[in-house]
């Protein structure tokens, strides 16, 4: 198992048994690189429908022909829940490893200080931490992506080791997420469902972010097109 893919079962391991999550769909992804599927959609729900988190999307590649390895978990919280949404983006390419891990923000920290502070600011050592390991280098990302994420994202570049080493820091951003949701957050101000709804439209979009325009070339637009709509919905 590589090290993307066993950080990636790891941590739905632990988001399933925390929140108590079912699966609810399980759709394989196919290419015509491989007579096989290349990956696949899941998606699981909680037992109940009390609480603040809504669903966790996990989407796997695996094309060994292009050197791709690529695990992405999105655990996203209710329309009406102020707890941010959880992500980590595991991958294993030709030549390095990369990472994409956060919490999206709910609401405009720049007006809601109680929010950040409770949210993001205890999140700040272990950013830090991270990016003192060697064999980390930042990864390119634009600044409109950046800007629908948090300060306290974490992009990178990584070597084996370095990668190896980011699963502390992946299960403390976890436990602090996890923390969030059972306790609850400040409740900032505005329509958290409609800027949910239009941040995620914005994340999600091919013309912010041009990696669905390579998925849409691995497993073709229908299958590309199930996965976004995962993910918006």
């Amino acid at each position: 198992m590589s090290l993307p893919e066993a950080l990636s079962e790891r941590t739905l391991e632990r988001l399933t048994t925390a929140l108590d999550l079912r699966p609810a769909a399980e759709v394989p992804l196919t290419s015509p690189m491989s007579p096989d599927p290349v990956g696949r959609l899941l998606v699981l729900r909680p037992s109940g429908a009390d609480g603040p988190v809504d669903k966790a999307v996990a989407v796997s590649l695996v094309v060994p022909q292009i050197g791709l390895d690529s695990h992405m978990i999105f655990a996203f919280t209710r329309p009406g829940s102020a707890v941010p949404h959880f992500t980590v983006d595991a991958v294993a390419a030709a030549e390095f490893h990369a990472m994409h891990l956060d919490l999206i923000p709910r609401a405009d920290l720049a007006v809601n200080l109680d929010y950040l502070d409770a949210c993001f600011v205890p999140l700040t050592d272990l950013l830090d931490g991270a990016w003192q390991l060697d064999g980390l280098s930042p990864a390119a990302i634009t600044a409109r992506q950046k800007a629908m994420m948090s300060p306290w994202m974490l992009v990178c570049r990584a070597t084996d080791d370095a990668f190896a080493k980011l699963g502390t820091t992946v299960d403390a951003y976890l436990d602090h997420w996890l923390a969030l949701a059972a306790d609850g957050v400040p409740q900032p101000t505005g329509d958290l469902a409609e800027r949910d709804r239009v941040n995620r439209a914005n994340l999600f979009s091919p013309d912010v972010d041009p990696v669905w325009h390579q998925v849409t070339r691995l497993i073709g637009a229908e299958q590309s097109e199930t996965v976004r709509k995962e993910l918006l919905s």
